[in-house]
């Protein structure tokens, strides 16, 4: 799979596992992230180094992120997508969200599923919608699993 390096102003958008700076992205989603507070840093890298990975710079500096986790051929899961509060209001997380769809390893999948508790409003303008029968879906899911 080819690395995307794409630039809008001051920022810069890459799916080049080389550049991410996993000791930023394990801070933000270990300390701040409501999903997987507490996550350890070896889980941080091991779902890195299996995911497709969107990282945002601002002068080179890891200033968001975000995953996929797919087959790239029916379905792809988006989770630990975040910018920090500094760089928030400026647009990102819809740039963020246009190079994503857009990716061309991930057309023509016949499903995406994401869990949000907070952004719904920027997952609808990308067509995003509730679970239409959630009596369909199950999970098994350990909600304590990164405590200490």
């Amino acid at each position: 799979m080819t690395d995307l390096t794409i630039y809008k102003n001051d920022y810069c958008i890459s799916t080049d596992k080389t550049k991410l700076d996993l000791k930023t992205i394990h801070s933000f989603l270990s300390t701040k992230a409501y999903w997987c507070l507490n996550i350890s840093y070896e889980a941080v890298k091991k779902a890195a180094e299996n995911s497709l990975n969107f990282g945002v710079y601002n002068d080179n500096k890891q200033i968001g992120y975000a995953r996929i986790i797919s087959d790239f051929s029916t379905i792809a899961y988006l989770g630990d997508l975040y910018i920090i509060d500094e760089h928030r209001g400026k647009g990102l997380s819809k740039w963020l969200m246009e190079t994503i769809v857009s990716h061309s390893e991930l057309q023509g999948l016949r499903r995406w599923i994401l869990l949000t508790g907070d952004a719904h409003g920027l997952y609808r303008q990308f067509g995003w919608t509730d679970i239409a029968n959630p009596a369909l879906w199950m999970e098994l899911h350990n909600r304590n699993v990164y405590s200490k």
